[in-house]
C-alpha cells in the first residue's frame, strides 16, 4: 500500500513517515504528474470565457497531489539522504523540470493569463498581485517566445535540473567520504566538546573507540579554531575548501561552466544581456549595478578592517614562535587567541551556557512574547528520524501549524542549516495549516552545547520558520517565504538580534551543570566582542557575493577555468592572503545545487541593511519586545507575497532603510559618522 494514495489520518494530517518508503515515490510522482497534466488541460481547454476564477484560481488549485509528494521527497532527500533517495532524485529531477516547463510554456494557458492581465479585471489587492506575478512568471519562463525558443527553454530547464542534482550529490559525497583520524597525540589544544564530538563521529562511522574529524561544519570549524597542531589544521582546511573539485566522477568544476552557460543562454533568449540582468529584474535590488554598489561599499570597509585584523593576528603568532606567514588554516586558531587576549573570552568557557534545549526554548519564548505563540511538544506526530522533535504551534486556542526541529548532524544529511516546509499555509478552499521544519547540523553530545554562533543560527532559521508559520494568505503561491529572494532573509536575520537581548541571555543561557545563568561579566564581554573578527566575516562573505555576480555576468562562461577565474577575481579585489571566499565555486551549493540564490547570494547583505535598520527601531523604542512594533512586524511576516516587500518594510519600520545601519552594526562605521 502506497501512503501517498491514502488519506493521511495522522495527527494534523502530518506525513506518515513511519509508512513512507523510497519505493513509494516513483509511482506517486508519476501519478502526480498525470493528475496535474489533466488539471492543467482542463483549465487550458475550458470553453468558458477566461476569468480570474476559472484560470488563476484554478491554477492555484492544480497540482496539489504532486505538491504533497514533492514536498515530502524534497525534504527527505536532504534531511535523511541515502543512496535510494539520491537515485530517485537524479532520475526524477529532469522529469519534474520537463513537467513544469511544459506547463509554463503552454500557449493556451498563457493566452488566458495574458488576456486577463491586459484586461485588468477588478480584483482584490491580493488577487491583483497574484495575477500580476502569474503573468510575470509565464513571461520569465519563456511563454511569450516562439516555438523553437520555447523548446530550447524546456531543454535548458531539464538539463539544469540534472546538473543541479549532481552538483549537490558531489559535495555530499566529498563531505561523507573524508575524515581525519585522531590519536591521543593529536589532541593538543582541543577542548572536551571537540574531542567528544570526534568520538561520536567515529562511532557513527563504524569506528567505536576512535576519534575522527569530519567535514561537518560543527566539527571542522571548532577543530580549526582550537587544534594546536598546525599540520593537522592545514590538512583539515585543505579538505574543507576543496570539496567538489577532486578530479573524477565527483568533480564539480566540470559542471559549473555548463550550468553558467545554460543560464546565460536562457537569459539571452528572454532578451537580457546576461543571467544577472534577468535574475535581478525581479528583485528589490533591481539591477547588477545596485548590487555592485552595495557589495563594493561593504567590501571597502570590510577589507580595511580585515587587513588590520590580519596584522594583529600575525603579531600574536610571531610572538608565540610562528615564523611562517599567517595562512588561512591559522586564522581561526589565532583569532580565538586574540579574542581571549583582548576580551578574555574563551569559547570553551562560553559553550557550557548554551545548551541546545535551552536555546530552542529561547527561540520559542521570543516568539511567544512577540507574537503570542506557544509551542506544545507532540509525541503523537510521526517523525522521519528519532532526532526530530515535533511541536504544535498555537496562538491562544487557535491551531497555527506544526513545527519540526531536526537539529543534529548525520552522515547522509546535507550540511548547513535551512528552513523548509512539508505543507504551506493557504485559505483558498478552507484553512490549511503549515508544517514547517528547521534543519541544523550541530554535533550531537550529552548535553548538546552550542557556540554563540550556533545559537544565533537557531534564531536565524526560526525567523524563516515564523515566516512560514505566521503566513495568513489566501493563495498557495503567495504563502510564507514565497517572496522575492532579497527579501526572504529579512525575517531570519532580524530574529537573530533577540538572542543578544539581556533578558533572553539571563533566562536561557544557563550552565549545563549548575543551571546558573551566564555571568553578567561574561555577557558584557560577549557584547564588547560583538564585532570582533568582523572584517574577516565581512570579507569572506562579500567575496562570495562578488564571485557570484562576476560568474553570472561573464559574457562567455562556458570558456571559464573556474579555479583560475576565482584566483583572478580575488586578486583583483585585493583579497587578504589569509582569507578565502566563504564558499568556493566547486561547493557553492547556494548557486549550483539549485538556482534559488544564483546571482542572488548578495541577498543576505541586502536583507542585513533591512534587519539592522529594522531592529534599530525596537532599540530606539527602549523595549526589544515593543508590542506596537511586534504587531507591525507580525503583519510583515503574515503577508507573504500579497504586497510589495518594500511597502511592507516601510509600514513596519516607518522609514526607508539605510546602508549606514548595516555598517554600524558590523562595527565598520563609527557611531555619528
Amino acid at each position: 500500500m502506497n501512503p501517498f494514495f491514502e488519506t493521511w489520518t495522522t495527527s494534523f494530517a502530518a506525513p506518515p513517515f513511519d509508512l513512507i518508503r523510497p519505493e513509494h515515490f516513483a509511482p506517486a510522482f508519476d501519478e502526480g504528474m498525470t493528475r496535474h497534466k489533466a488539471e492543467i488541460a482542463a483549465i487550458a481547454e475550458d470553453p468558458a470565457v477566461p476569468d480570474f476564477a476559472n484560470t488563476i484560481e484554478a491554477m492555484e488549485r492544480s497540482g496539489r497531489f504532486l505538491k504533497r509528494v514533492h514536498a515530502v521527497f524534497a525534504n527527505l532527500v536532504v534531511s535523511l539522504g541515502g543512496t535510494a533517495l539520491q537515485a530517485i532524485d537524479l532520475d526524477y529531477a529532469p522529469k519534474l523540470a520537463a513537467h513544469f516547463a511544459a506547463i509554463a510554456l503552454d500557449p493556451r494557458l498563457f493566452q488566458r493569463v495574458a488576456g486577463l492581465h491586459a484586461g485588468q479585471p477588478k480584483l482584490d489587492p491580493d488577487q491583483a498581485r497574484v495575477l500580476e506575478r502569474s503573468h510575470l512568471g509565464f513571461v520569465r519562463a519563456g511563454a511569450a517566445l516562439g516555438p523553437s525558443e520555447k523548446q530550447r527553454m524546456a531543454e535548458i530547464s531539464e538539463r539544469l535540473a540534472t546538473l543541479h542534482t549532481r552538483f549537490g550529490q558531489n559535495v555530499l559525497h566529498d563531505e561523507n567520504t573524508w575524515q581525519l583520524e585522531l590519536t591521543d597525540a593529536d589532541l593538543a589544544g582541543l577542548p572536551d566538546f571537540v574531542v567528544e564530538g570526534a568520538r561520536r563521529a567515529a562511532a557513527e562511522r563504524g569506528h567505536p573507540g576512535g576519534m575522527v574529524i569530519t567535514l561537518s561544519r560543527s566539527l571542522i570549524e571548532p577543530f580549526l579554531t582550537f587544534s594546536a597542531r598546525r599540520d593537522l589544521r592545514r590538512t583539515a582546511h585543505a579538505a574543507w575548501i576543496s570539496r567538489g573539485e577532486h578530479p573524477g566522477a565527483h568533480d564539480n568544476t566540470r559542471l559549473i561552466p555548463e550550468i553558467l552557460a545554460l543560464r546565460a543562454e536562457r537569459a539571452r533568449l528572454l532578451g537580457y544581456t546576461h543571467f544577472a540582468d534577468f535574475r535581478l529584474a525581479d528583485t528589490m535590488a533591481g539591477t547588477p549595478a545596485a548590487v555592485e554598489g552595495l557589495t563594493g561599499e561593504v567590501w571597502t570597509a570590510g577589507r580595511a578592517q580585515a587587513l588590520a585584523e590580519a596584522e594583529r593576528l600575525g603579531r600574536l603568532a610571531k610572538a608565540e614562535g610562528m615564523n611562517e606567514t599567517l595562512e588561512a588554516w591559522d586564522w581561526l586558531y589565532y583569532a580565538e587567541k586574540v579574542r581571549y587576549a583582548d576580551y578574555a573570552i574563551d569559547e570553551a568557557e562560553v559553550k557550557p551556557y548554551f545548551v541546545l534545549e535551552n536555546i530552542q526554548q529561547a527561540v520559542f519564548d521570543t516568539a511567544g512574547r512577540l507574537f503570542g505563540l506557544s509551542f506544545i511538544p507532540r509525541t503523537d506526530v510521526p517523525v522521519y528520524h528519532p532526532d526530530v522533535r515535533a511541536y504544535e504551534v498555537r496562538e491562544g486556542e487557535r491551531h497555527v501549524g506544526l513545527f519540526l526541529a531536526d537539529n543534529y548532524a548525520r552522515a547522509d544529511k546535507r550540511s548547513g542549516a535551512w528552513m523548509s516546509s512539508y505543507r504551506d499555509q493557504e485559505d483558498l478552499d478552507g484553512s490549511v495549516a503549515p508544517i514547517i521544519v528547521n534543519n541544523n547540523n550541530f554535533a550531537k553530545s550529552t548535553p548538546a552545547l552550542l557556540s554563540y554562533d550556533d545559537a544565533e543560527t537557531m534564531f536565524h532559521e526560526f525567523g524563516h520558520a515564523l515566516h512560514g508559520l505566521l503566513s495568513q494568505v489566501r493563495y498557495p503561491s503567495q504563502s510564507g517565504t514565497a517572496v522575492r529572494r532579497d527579501f526572504v532573509e529579512l525575517p531570519s536575520q532580524i530574529y537573530e538580534h533577540w538572542l543578544s537581548v539581556p533578558e533572553t541571555l539571563a533566562r536561557f543561557a544557563r550552565h549545563h551543570e549548575t543551571n546558573e545563568p551566564i555571568p553578567a561579566a561574561l555577557v558584557a564581554k560577549l557584547h564588547a566582542a560583538r564585532n570582533f573578527n568582523q572584517g574577516f566575516d565581512t570579507v569572506e562573505y562579500t567575496a562570495s557575493a562578488i564571485l557570484d555576480m562576476r560568474l553570472h555576468t561573464h559574457p562567455t562562461p562556458e570558456t571559464l577555468d573556474i579555479a583560475r577565474f576565482e584566483r583572478e577575481v580575488l586578486a583583483e579585489l585585493g583579497m587578504p592572503a589569509a582569507i578565502g571566499a566563504r564558499h568556493r565555486p566547486p561547493h557553492f551549493q547556494h548557486l549550483f545545487a539549485g538556482g534559488g540564490y544564483a546571482a542572488g547570494y548578495y541577498s543576505y547583505l541586502w536583507a542585513e541593511v533591512l534587519d539592522a535598520d529594522g531592529f534599530a527601531r525596537f532599540e530606539e523604542s527602549g523595549d526589544p519586545f515593543n508590542p506596537e512594533l511586534a504587531a507591525k512586524f507580525k503583519i510583515l511576516l503574515s503577508s507573504g507575497d500579497t504586497r510589495d516587500p518594500m511597502e511592507l518594510y516601510v509600514d513596519f519600520a516607518g522609514r526607508m532603510p539605510e546602508t549606514k545601519a548595516l555598517l554600524m552594526s558590523r562595527g565598520l562605521l563609527a557611531a555619528g559618522a
